[in-house]
């Protein structure tokens, strides 16, 4: 059987106004109007990170802004991320085969630990007829995987490739494959692309 389920009216604003309508001047914005100006997935991800019953402003300006505040962005850049992280190290010869998880640190094994919560949080969503509770896991594992990644800046050790580390770096670069294979099936759940680069 097919479902439907009814949201909350959705304010559309641009620089933080609100887009003037009129129903008399018959002067009204679409949804395809809004999928033509910034893409569909912008809007299907966006529209998902609200429970049904919420309010929401829709920003013009701010859901196509390059931002960790744009949830969409946040989350296709972490993929982005680790698809040019395999790219070099494919580059470099390095292929994800997997290894001694015990290499690990802290921080990554967080990420394993966030990563495998997925499949029942899929199971719960759904179950539940939640499709906000995918969304705000993507963010989570896109927010987890970005703080590893900026551990990284601060101390070249915490790199996914290290020329001197094989080992290590395969076993990073598997991880970083698992996390990114997570992203992409989530994203798909919602129906938005998993972009290879931004």
């Amino acid at each position: 059987p097919f479902e439907v389920k009814l949201v909350q009216m959705v304010q559309l604003l641009r620089d933080g106004e609100p887009v003037k309508m009129s129903k008399r001047a018959g002067t009204f914005v679409t949804l395809a109007d809004v999928v033509r100006e910034v893409g569909k997935d912008v809007v299907r991800f966006t529209m998902l990170t609200r429970k049904p019953e919420a309010q929401m402003d829709f920003d013009f300006a701010k859901v196509v802004e390059a931002s960790k505040d744009n949830p969409v962005f946040y989350v296709q850049y972490a993929h982005a991320r680790i698809r040019s992280t395999l790219r070099k190290g494919a580059e470099a010869g390095l292929a994800p085969k997997g290894g001694d998880l015990a290499l690990l640190c802290e921080e990554e094994l967080g990420l394993v630990k966030i990563a495998a919560q997925f499949p029942r949080m899929v199971e719960a969503a759904a179950t539940a007829r939640e499709p906000h509770r995918i969304a705000f896991f993507l963010h989570e594992l896109a927010a987890a995987f970005h703080a590893y990644w900026n551990l990284g800046n601060d101390n070249p050790r915490k790199r996914f490739i290290l020329e001197d580390d094989p080992e290590l770096t395969n076993v990073r670069l598997f991880l970083a494959t698992q996390i990114g294979q997570v992203l992409k099936n989530g994203l798909a759940l919602l129906g938005v692309e998993a972009v290879e680069e931004l």
